[in-house]
């Protein structure tokens, strides 16, 4: 668990009150989160959960790992370990990542825990009781030598789309085709390498089709009341307008949540059913008042953070089985979804060591804060955003260096000096009308800055920052501050670094939910303490007389050169498309053999 406030207490909704319940997408556990996982939700969920937190407002910030399914058992095959040895090493490591980038979960927890397996089964049978599991008959690869079904990550093959050998059962790596398992051409048993036979099983199916007319009321009134982004909605829309089906809700494999139902010994609840429970087994994990969170559609705004390859889950399957149990549940209020982030030109890729990943991203040195600017400032919110290192470098020294280290620094350096000795001057014994204008004008740009948060659009919050900020720097130079204003203008002077000194204790306030440890830094060389996001600034915070400590430095500059240094040491689009033709030489050459053999086959 990680603690965003040590002496907070457990936080349960208020009667009342407006109270945020916020939960980001549960990550596979089963890998290193890269830079387009963080951004897609844990860093844009916290971003959020310190703007409600900096307003006031009663927020629970539910974040974990999702630890069942075949990517686990498939992934602990690789590493020689079990799938419990596997979960525990990597949730650690997620832990770890998320602590560095200063993700304020108010608890980080996981889906392998029987609170887990207790509310998912129940949910489970309520479906069942309220007629809408059904047992169906599926046709199935299975593997003879260690007699067991084959999960879609345990068969490999040929894919039938460009003729790839090493295809997976559920998606060719090569060519990107989606796949099902029976699709691929001479199947084999990852396991053991042997050829598996079709065998018929029987499988429980959720009957969304009968819950499609309550799960488009849902639809309609949660997208209108809660605002989501558009790539939500159209991607929810177009799975309701072609129909929904039933949907296979169990798994012929070993780890995941037993199916409580007589004859499915050999069976599991399918990762994606519960993966979304795990939200509320997690808030379960934190409180044993859980319900008070999840059962108070009237006292609770439930805010979802994910990838748009994971809308369908959110919008469509998890809100259908809270309607399919007939109970009182919080449903989601908005859905915010984002795009894919992309890197240097292309993909992020672990196994061909292309991309930052959260470890890697540590190692370089660039303290997180300058990370989550550079990501919340290209949160491909309306489209997919690219990841390249020059424009990461000219972020930090072009606009956080030169804006608002520069901003902040001149002032409070301005104060340290021996005109003031470190003591805010007396500042309100002179004003003009420029400085009231000047004022109005931050005041509009703060109320932009609510208005964008509360509508979730992060990337244009953080322009707004950036434009108070300038805002500051512009106000200084319209007036001169140097010491020649000190000494022929004391007055008009102590007035510019009074109104100054403010502003930067406004802008610590309101860069915080992005750039926490930066607004620290500011508060710290101010001597105050965090300042709440207000909806007017009054600009009389810093009272004269205060004393402030010395200025440091709240950026560093970054050699351009470093680029071509990190860039080789993480890969680049270049390194993949050599890599990428070293595999379809591969598949030329297999395919090439193959036509050889047959050319040689005897004809009678």
């Amino acid at each position: 668990m990680t603690e965003e406030l040590p002496n907070r207490g457990t936080v349960l909704p208020v009667p009342g009150k407006r109270n945020i319940l916020i939960t980001s997408a549960l990550p596979y556990v089963n890998n290193v989160p890269h830079l387009g996982n963080i951004i897609g939700s844990v860093l844009s969920a916290d971003a959020f959960a310190r703007y409600c937190r900096g307003r006031g407002l009663n927020t629970l910030y539910i974040g974990g790992t999702d630890e069942y399914g075949t990517t686990t058992e498939a992934k602990a095959l690789v590493e020689k370990c079990t799938p419990q040895e596997l979960c525990d090493k990597y949730h650690a490591i997620h832990s770890e990542i998320y602590k560095w980038f200063n993700i304020s979960f108010d608890i980080f927890g996981r889906t392998t825990t029987q609170l887990q397996t207790d509310i998912t089964q129940d949910i489970f049978l309520k479906l069942d009781k309220n007629g809408f599991l059904k047992e169906r008959m599926t046709t199935q690869l299975y593997c003879q030598e260690h007699h067991s079904f084959l999960a879609d990550r345990f068969v490999e093959g040929e894919c039938p789309a460009c003729g790839y050998e090493d295809a997976r059962g559920d998606q060719c790596d090569l060519c990107g085709q989606l796949l099902e398992p029976l699709e691929l051409k001479n199947p084999r048993c990852k396991v053991d390498g042997s050829t598996p036979i079709t065998k018929d099983t029987k499988h429980i199916f959720l009957e969304l089709d009968k819950l499609q007319p309550d799960i488009a009321a849902f639809f309609q009134q949660s997208a209108e009341n809660g605002a989501w982004t558009n790539n939500g909605r159209h991607i929810t829309s177009a799975w309701l307008k072609e129909g929904l089906q039933p949907r296979s809700i169990t798994r012929d494999m070993r780890w995941g949540t037993e199916v409580p139902l007589p004859g499915y010994q050999d069976k599991v609840i399918y990762s994606w059913f519960d993966a979304c429970i795990g939200y509320v087994s997690i808030t379960a994990q934190y409180t044993d008042q859980w319900e008070k969170w999840w059962r108070s559609p009237q006292h609770v705004q439930l805010h979802q953070f994910i990838g748009k390859d994971n809308v369908v889950y959110h919008s469509v399957i998890f809100p259908g089985t809270q309607i399919g149990t007939g109970e009182t549940w919080t449903k989601l209020h908005h859905l915010s979804t984002t795009d894919y982030l992309t890197y240097e030109g292309g993909k992020f890729s672990k196994s061909r060591g292309i991309g930052v990943f959260g470890d890697s991203a540590q190692k370089t040195g660039i303290p997180s804060d300058v990370w989550r600017y550079y990501l919340l400032s290209h949160r491909p919110e309306t489209g997919d955003s690219e990841f390249t290192w020059d424009s990461f470098i000219n972020s930090n020294n072009n606009l956080l260096l030169k804006n608002v280290g520069n901003f902040v620094n001149r002032v409070l350096k301005f104060v340290n000096s021996q005109h003031y000795n470190n003591v805010v001057p007396n500042w309100t014994r002179y004003n003009e009308a420029s400085f009231d204008i000047w004022k109005q004008e931050i005041n509009e740009l703060l109320t932009q800055y609510i208005r964008e948060l509360d509508a979730v659009k992060l990337r244009s919050g953080l322009s707004t920052v950036l434009q108070i900020s300038q805002q500051g720097n512009a106000f200084l130079q319209s007036n001169k501050l140097d010491n020649s204003l000190a000494l022929n203008e004391p007055p008009k002077c102590a007035a510019v670094v009074g109104l100054a000194m403010n502003l930067i204790y406004l802008l610590a306030s309101i860069i915080a939910p992005y750039m926490p440890e930066t607004a620290n830094s500011i508060n710290r060389q101010l001597r105050m303490d965090p300042l709440p996001i207000f909806d007017h600034w009054n600009a009389d915070f810093v009272k004269p007389g205060h004393e402030i400590g010395k200025a440091e430095y709240l950026f560093s500059r970054i050699k351009p050169e470093k680029a071509e240094e990190w860039r080789k040491k993480y890969g680049s689009e270049e390194a993949k498309k050599v890599k990428e033709e070293e595999v379809a030489m591969k598949v030329r050459k297999s395919a090439a053999m193959r036509a050889g053999k047959r050319l040689n086959e005897p004809t009678g």
